[in-house]
């Protein structure tokens, strides 16, 4: 007869590696489900209406981007869903309509890592009447760490450089539009950046630098850029928040290797969904509360000021970062 063993009894028949690598996820899935719990996320619940008004975002085919569009499209907004993946977008354009009856809803490619593709598409969206909202939420983790045709280290491109071209050739339209908003989406990731002032631009197109470590530097270098954005923008009547979505369930990590994903899978209970992660891009696109705030670090629709990187109060750094940008963007338009 078989007999049945504990888990105590079945933890001490193993070799020690795996008793402490089983104790050590253990540990950790237990603290995150705690956290979990504990933890209160954010809502908008702004009943902001957005007749009349014009949104774009970028990403907006899956995850957070479509969920913000999705709800943009809710509030009566003429919506531009923004992807290199026209497929998909059409597919999540249709998806809004069902879901709103918003028939004012537009798909426009848009490859953040070719800045003549951004170029291309701020051409388009220069032929709108207007643009009240820009959401600067797309995002990759790519291991490949591969150059782009502008010189450009691949995650470094889509995550910061493609955003900050565009939004920099927006400003006109946006600045016709205001009272005008940019919500750009970074992530609590960004305190894990080693970026200082004087490596800057070593660190910025290093492909030495490991993946996680990359896209914890991109996200830094939009919290820097939403600081000198709103600092050159003060006056003008168009805004600029860093938003952190918290730790989201999305396809940013799809190209990650199966073993890197299992070594995240603790972290699977405390995941947002998407619908939950855009919430606070939400409210700093909509809320009535945010005004006055331009420049600011946002998490769970609250101000999260404590939680930003000290590079983010360095005058020097923002300025620098803004340059460099320029330098590598050539941006026709000049803040």
């Amino acid at each position: 007869m078989m007999s049945t063993m504990s888990v105590g009894g079945w933890l001490h028949a193993c070799d020690r590696t795996t008793r402490v690598v089983v104790l050590t996820v253990g540990t950790a899935a237990v603290f995150a489900y705690v956290v979990f719990r504990l933890r209160r996320f954010g809502r908008c619940t702004s009943q902001t209406d957005l007749t009349g008004k014009t949104v774009v975002v970028t990403g907006a085919n899956s995850g957070m981007g479509y969920c913000t569009a999705l709800d943009m499209a809710r509030r009566n907004a003429r919506v531009i869903l923004a992807s290199p993946y026209m497929q998909l977008a059409e597919k999540a354009k249709a998806k809004i309509i069902e879901a709103t009856g918003n028939q004012n809803v537009v798909v426009r490619f848009l490859d953040l890592g070719s800045m003549a593709s951004v170029r291309q598409f701020v051409q388009e969206i220069k032929q709108e009447s207007r643009l009240d909202i820009l959401v600067n939420n797309a995002g990759v983790i790519n291991l490949e760490q591969k150059i782009t045709e502008d010189g450009l280290e691949i995650n470094m491109a889509v995550n910061y450089f493609g955003h900050f071209l565009l939004t920099v050739e927006l400003l006109d339209l946006l600045k016709k539009s205001t009272p005008s908003r940019i919500v750009n989406i970074s992530s609590i990731a960004h305190k894990n950046s080693r970026m200082k002032t004087a490596d800057m631009e070593y660190l910025l197109n290093d492909t030495s630098v490991s993946p996680f470590r990359k896209y914890a530097t991109t996200k830094l270098a939009i919290v820097l850029f939403t600081r000198e954005l709103a600092r050159r923008l003060d006056g003008s009547g168009v805004t600029a928040y860093a938003v952190d979505p918290g730790y989201v369930a999305t396809n940013i990590g799809k190209t990650l290797p199966m073993i890197t994903k299992l070594l995240f899978l603790p972290f699977a209970l405390v995941t947002k969904s998407a619908e939950v992660g855009a919430q606070t891009a939400i409210y700093c696109a909509v809320s009535d509360e945010v005004k006055g705030q331009s420049g600011k670090y946002y998490a769970e629709c609250r101000l999260a000021e404590d939680s930003v990187h000290p590079l983010a109060n360095d005058l020097e750094a923002t300025r620098k970062l803004w340059e460099l940008s320029e330098k590598w963007t050539k941006p026709t338009l000049s803040c």
